[in-house]
């Protein structure tokens, strides 16, 4: 059997804003997320972990920053593109880990429409998905409150 493993990790800082998107969900939150596109930083892991294990390397390389056309953009068009290139290559995701790294917002409270979310841009089933949350103590860039880490890995099988 032909298995694949990939990480992803992405970081976006805060600035003025009414919410962030996290995994395809708008939260309330008292900024927002900066970056070229919607800047959501559990999408753009999850993308980056698909496009390591298939060996594309990473958002960048199939969507460039300095291409205007992507400022803006909604990330699960980046995921979406993901899965369908693993499906051209012969592979579908197995599962799929997340873990978002900050103090505030909670995630808790999200997790469940996040799963669905992401269950319903990559057509992988709810059990099959896990989005979970841990703070810095209080340490670092997140700890301080100044951005929101996220990693995140994926199995993919020959389908």
């Amino acid at each position: 059997m032909d298995i694949r493993i990939g990480q992803g990790y992405d970081v976006h800082r805060f600035g003025p804003g009414d919410h962030v998107m996290l995994c395809g969900v708008a939260i309330p939150h008292t900024r927002t997320l900066q970056g070229h596109s919607d800047a959501d930083v559990g999408l753009h892991a999850l993308t980056d972990a698909i496009y390591g294990a298939l060996a594309q390397g990473d958002i960048g390389r199939h969507f460039p920053p300095s291409d205007p056309q992507w400022k803006g953009a909604e990330s699960h068009i980046f995921l979406r593109h993901a899965v369908d290139l693993a499906g051209k290559h012969g592979f579908k995701i197995n599962n799929m880990d997340v873990t978002l790294v900050c103090e505030y917002p909670k995630i808790g409270p999200h997790a469940d429409a996040m799963i669905a979310c992401l269950s319903g841009i990559t057509g992988v089933t709810a059990d099959r998905i896990s989005v979970k949350a841990t703070t810095s103590e209080r340490l670092g860039f997140t700890g301080r409150e100044e951005g929101i880490a996220a990693q995140a890995i994926v199995s993919l099988v020959a389908a």
